[in-house]
């Protein structure tokens, strides 16, 4: 019977494990701080701060919002972040992408302190992620879909795993996260000749293009561990739905994870491990 990995175990673990470390910097007299930098009002924006805000809560990871208006220069956008960066007392800080279109997001994103940067936002946070060095932190969704898998039980190492989707975001992150990992990696997308047989080839299969159904039953076989990475708005049923046709997919594979419901609900999570992560290093 095919198993759901579903994000909420997986997350709340991960919450419990950070509360105690949140108390282990509280008896030191450090309290992990994230500010979160939203220019203008988007829904998709708004909604991800709410999460974020209910999780780090939750773990005792103090939040401070910057919410800048749409029509914002770029000049106020730098002061801001600069403000942050020289914040001995924020440890971590979120840009909430994408930019509207009147900013120079590359900018903004490089003037992030790499140590504060806990969603890979700048260089030097992707060149920590490509040399596993410990610059910065990982795509927080990247993370959290091993964070998924690990919780499962899923074995990566000498796997064989296929990551459909390239983007700097979450596709080439996750595959070199992977190849850490000790996985065998094959790195595909929307344009890859005979994507269903690279993707049955595979043990772990990890969605991520932005292309809804992108992976359907015939790219699947018995055995495999599907992730979906995928969020995508489907107008003709009205609902969320991900990369994977999940009604195709499930009743074939070993493990699939769902969406909503999924990766999504392990990166706040992953976002508050990455916050306590930066407080621990600013005591060392």
């Amino acid at each position: 019977m095919t198993r759901l990995l579903r994000g909420a175990p997986v997350a709340d673990g991960l919450s419990e494990r950070l509360a105690a470390r949140v108390r282990s910097l509280a008896e030191r007299g450090v309290t992990p701080t994230l500010a979160i930098v939203r220019v203008g009002e988007r829904e998709d924006d708004l909604a991800y701060e709410r999460g974020a805000l209910k999780r780090c809560e939750r773990v005792g990871v103090d939040v401070r919002r910057v919410t800048l208006p749409a029509d914002c220069g770029q000049d106020v956008l730098l002061d801001a972040i600069d403000s942050l960066n020289r914040d001995d007392s924020v440890h971590g800080c979120l840009l909430l992408r994408p930019l509207p279109p009147s900013l120079d997001e590359s900018a903004a994103c490089a003037a992030i302190a790499s140590e504060k940067d806990v969603d890979c936002a700048t260089d030097a946070s992707l060149a920590g992620v490509f040399s596993g060095r410990p610059v910065g932190f990982p795509p927080c969704t990247a993370e959290a879909a091993l964070e998924l898998l690990d919780h499962y039980g899923v074995r990566l190492e000498g796997s064989r795993a296929c990551v459909v989707g390239r983007s700097l975001v979450i596709g080439r992150p996750v595959a070199l996260m992977l190849l850490a990992r000790n996985a065998t990696v094959t790195v595909c997308h929307t344009r890859t000749r005979d994507l269903a047989d690279e993707c049955r080839r595979a043990d772990v299969v990890i969605a991520c293009a932005g292309h809804p159904g992108v992976v359907g039953a015939g790219a699947v076989r018995e055995g495999q561990v599907v992730v979906d990475v995928g969020i995508n708005w489907d107008a003709a049923s009205g609902r969320l739905v991900g990369d994977v046709d999940l009604d195709a997919v499930a009743p074939i594979v070993d493990a699939v994870t769902p969406v909503p419901g999924g990766v999504g609900s392990v990166t706040t999570a992953v976002l508050a491990k990455h916050v306590v992560e930066a407080a621990e290093r600013s005591c060392r």
